[in-house]
C-alpha cells in the first residue's frame, strides 16, 4: 500500500512523480504513452486527489493498493457533507469532468462516509484488455 497526505493542490506533481517512480520499481513504467495502465492510474489519482483538496477538507489521504488484476484508489478527506457531485451542463471548456473521467477509467468507483471522512474510490485494471469500463 502506498500513502499519500496532502494539503494542497501545489503537491499533486511531486505526487504523482512519487506514484510513477514506484510504479517503475514494480515493473509497470510509465512510458509518456497516456494510455497504459500505469498512466490511467496517475490520471485517476490526480484527478481523486485534486477533487479532494479543492471541494473537501484537509486532511486529504490518497492510498494506492495493489490488488488481483487491478488497483484500489482511495481518496478521503474530512468533509463528509459534501459529496461527489459530477458536473452536469457545463462546458467541458470549465472543467469539472474528473469524476467522469475516473469513472469511465475504472470498472467500478464509488464512494462512502465513514468515522467522519468521506472516501472517493475506483478500481483500475493492471491489463487494459481486461477493463470494461464502469461507465459506458
Amino acid at each position: 500500500m502506498w500513502r499519500w497526505d496532502l494539503q494542497a493542490v501545489a503537491e499533486l506533481p511531486a505526487a504523482r512523480a512519487v506514484l510513477r517512480a514506484r510504479l517503475d520499481g514494480v515493473g509497470i513504467a510509465p512510458d509518456g504513452d497516456d494510455d497504459t495502465d500505469a498512466e490511467r492510474l496517475v490520471l485517476a489519482f490526480d484527478e481523486l486527489a485534486s477533487n479532494a483538496l479543492r471541494h473537501g477538507l484537509s486532511p486529504v489521504v490518497a492510498t494506492v493498493v495493489a490488488g488481483s488484476g487491478g488497483w484500489l484508489l482511495d481518496v478521503s478527506d474530512r468533509d463528509p457533507e459534501t459529496l461527489p457531485s459530477p458536473a452536469v451542463g457545463r462546458d467541458p471548456a470549465q472543467g469539472g469532468l474528473g469524476l467522469y473521467l475516473v469513472a469511465r477509467l475504472s470498472v467500478a468507483h464509488g464512494w462512502y462516509v465513514d468515522d467522519g471522512c468521506k472516501h472517493v474510490w475506483a478500481c483500475l485494471p493492471t491489463a487494459t484488455e481486461d477493463r470494461e469500463p464502469a461507465l459506458t
